[in-house]
């Protein structure tokens, strides 16, 4: 199911009484307040005010429906300790049932709530900030896709050109010893048959960009590369991009990539 349906779901669940545990909790290990795994304190602490608010209630199921939503959410974080990023967002009930689990790599405030809803307008904004997206990178050797949202990468794709031959082709692992090497993007000095060609692959991707957008629930599509690259390449879209970067970034890492385009 992709994010923005399960958002949609997320808004019709409800229950008779308080019984959804949401939690946003910070995570990330850049944070200067998140040092030597501060993260645990503030889990420990969120939901012992939750607890403590309980017991004034004196609503004995409520307050056992908690405590075991507090231990499965809390196995659930520390299981993934070591494998943590920005932050994690968990919305939990046992009757009816709900478990929807997020590691997100994107910036997350801390927060405990106990409703008869998940409380979800955090998780909006992120979202909003955040989509399901497609980040292409044209060069001239070849065109990355890469499949994001909520800032982590859900897949890549690589489709290899070769001007002289007109042959190309999607490479899901590229061998590195053999990989296209990247630097100029001089186009105007390739001779007519070459910028041809190119403009072919080109048209050619733009078709697999919109199979995907559609495929992948992408609301938006984001190109950087190098100026006549990126230009020539979002021309021939049949969906507008939402933004159009001029740098190169085929030799930085994924995470700096999904960066830059969201936090530019």
């Amino acid at each position: 199911m992709s994010l923005s349906k399960e958002l949609e779901s997320l808004k019709d669940f409800h229950c008779d009484k308080r019984c959804v545990l949401s939690v946003y909790l910070n995570t990330n290990p850049g944070d200067p307040e998140q040092l030597n795994g501060a993260w645990k304190i503030h889990l420990k602490s969120g939901m012992k005010r939750i607890e403590e608010y309980l017991k004034l209630s004196s609503d004995a199921d409520e307050i056992k429906a908690f405590s075991n939503l507090r231990e499965k959410v809390t196995k659930e974080i520390e299981h993934s300790q070591n494998n943590l990023n920005k932050g994690v967002v968990i919305f939990a009930s046992k009757e009816p049932v709900l478990w929807s689990v997020h590691y997100v790599q994107v910036p997350v405030k801390t927060s405990f709530h106990w409703e008869d809803y998940p409380v979800i307008e955090e998780m909006e904004y992120m979202y909003k900030a955040y989509p399901e997206a497609g980040i292409i990178l044209p060069s001239f050797g070849e065109v990355r896709v890469l499949d994001t949202a909520m800032g982590f990468l859900e897949d890549e794709l690589k489709y290899r050109f070769d001007p002289n031959i007109e042959v190309w082709g999607e490479e899901k692992r590229m061998d590195p010893t053999n990989r296209h090497v990247i630097g100029s993007s001089k186009v105007d000095i390739l001779e007519p048959r070459l910028k041809e060609n190119l403009g072919r692959f080109y048209k050619g991707m733009a078709d697999i960009v919109e199979r995907l957008r559609k495929e992948r629930n992408w609301k938006e599509i984001h190109i950087t590369g190098e100026a006549e690259l990126a230009e020539a390449f979002a021309a021939t879209l049949k969906t507008k991009s939402t933004s159009c970067i001029y740098k190169n970034l085929n030799n930085s890492s994924v995470h700096d990539i999904i960066h830059q385009v969201f936090e530019k």
